[in-house]
């Protein structure tokens, strides 16, 4: 979806019109939305570029809320590609949700489209206008999503899931040494954490550039916090972007990260120096690749769906679908049957997935330990988890939206830690 455009656009209006390449992207193509972000925004000044990502990622959170009213004011549906639809999407979100002066927000779209839906953006922005209109608080989860999650995990976790994706999540540290906490205002939830009190520049930060801590979820650091303090070597699977590899490093592995993706470990080794941490990188096919030897703690985070990121990452809400969580459901028990023979007797394998959906979690876990009567779980104890965390009867874990709500909620995740037998 190709907006005109003119020989030189007003003010205002190049950021508009990445937001249109860039929400199409999305919900078109079915791309990410940080995968898309750099083609879509080429030539943009930063403001522009984050002012762009901002209105889509914004749009995507309320996609539902803003589609209904919409339909709301027109005679008959605008078919979901529309570029009507997608200008009236983003002019909307300005107005309801950013605090986009309607006039500015109506004004920097309608170059975008020409001819007849032109007239009908304004005509629709104008009445909905009019008629003082309001989006819902919280958002809407998408129809797909919600009976899929409803069937999963039942009433409760619709109504967390709406809360937490009302507005962009906390940053969460981890600390490169959990002694030595920079001077910035937060709330440390686990040892070795610190949760900001407010968003700001990443950079700027007192810490960033003596390496003094990294982001990373609070969810995402627990999987790492399960193998303890370092007694060998470690074996960190699926690593990129990097945050467990260097939580490993800190606390005193001899690892060896590895993934597929070139680009994604580029981040790795700019964080590796930044923190004056050390590990081994492999940039390597998980399918062809196995080590020299067994190890004594192999971490696998594997690929999948990313559904239990949506606060972070909203696009996974319409474009994950039933077919691609199957795709990385089959990738997982492959790589999971790879993994588990990487693990020395006696020693320890964490499976852990970014995902809401129980293909991804329980159910791999469920087949994998039917196949393989040389691994048993390891409980998760409640002493080694954030405070208001709980693991389950089985000993695994599940983070849930709802979980650590009043502190700025968690990420989804499913965690499962297994000692292989000596045997």
């Amino acid at each position: 979806m190709q907006p005109p455009r003119p020989k030189s656009d007003p003010p205002g209006v190049p950021a508009r019109r990445a937001a249109l390449k860039l929400l199409d992207a999305v919900l078109r193509r079915g791309l990410a939305l940080e995968q898309a972000l750099d083609s879509s925004t080429q030539g943009l000044a930063p403001n522009d570029r984050g002012l762009a990502h901002a209105i889509v990622a914004e749009a995507l959170r309320r996609l539902p809320d803003l589609d209904a009213l919409i339909n709301s004011a027109t005679r008959q549906p605008l078919p979901d590609d529309a570029k009507a639809r997608f200008a009236l999407r983003i002019a909307l979100v300005q107005a309801l949700a950013l605090g986009t002066p309607g006039h500015a927000a109506i004004a920097t779209v309608l170059p975008l489209v020409d001819g007849g839906p032109r007239k009908l953006v304004h005509g629709v922005f104008g009445t909905l206008s009019r008629q003082g209109v309001t989006l819902p608080e919280p958002p809407t989860l998408p129809d797909p999503v919600a009976l899929r999650w409803h069937a999963a995990w039942g009433d409760q976790l619709i109504e967390d899931a709406e809360r937490a994706i009302a507005a962009p999540p906390p940053i969460d540290l981890t600390l490169r040494d959990p002694g030595t906490v920079p001077e910035l205002e937060g709330e440390s939830l686990a040892p070795g954490h610190l949760r900001l009190a407010e968003r700001g520049a990443i950079p700027a930060l007192d810490g960033y550039a003596e390496g003094a801590w990294w982001v990373q979820d609070l969810a995402a650091s627990i999987p790492a916090r399960l193998l303890g303090k370092g007694a060998g070597t470690a074996l960190d699977l699926c690593a990129a972007p990097g945050g467990k590899t260097l939580q490993l490093a800190a606390s005193g592995w001899d690892v060896t990260a590895v993934d597929i993706s070139e680009s994604r470990l580029a981040r790795l080794r700019e964080n590796l120096e930044r923190t004056g941490l050390d590990a081994k990188i492999v940039a390597a096919d998980l399918l062809a690749w196995q080590p020299a030897a067994p190890a004594d703690a192999v971490l696998l985070d594997a690929p999948c769906s990313a559904t239990g990121i949506f606060r972070r990452h909203p696009d996974v809400l319409h474009r994950v679908r039933p077919s691609l969580i199957a795709e990385m459901a089959a990738l997982q028990a492959q790589l999971f049957a790879r993994a588990a023979d990487w693990v020395a007797p006696g020693d320890t394998l964490v499976f852990s997935t970014c995902s809401l959906e129980p293909q991804e979690g329980e159910d791999q876990l469920a087949r994998f330990l039917a196949a393989r009567s040389d691994y048993a779980i390891v409980p998760v104890r409640e002493d080694e988890l954030p405070e208001g965390i709980t693991p389950r009867e089985d000993g695994t874990l599940r983070l849930l939206p709802g979980m650590l709500a009043d502190k700025g909620g968690l990420d989804g995740f499913f965690i499962a830690r297994l000692r292989r037998d000596t045997a």
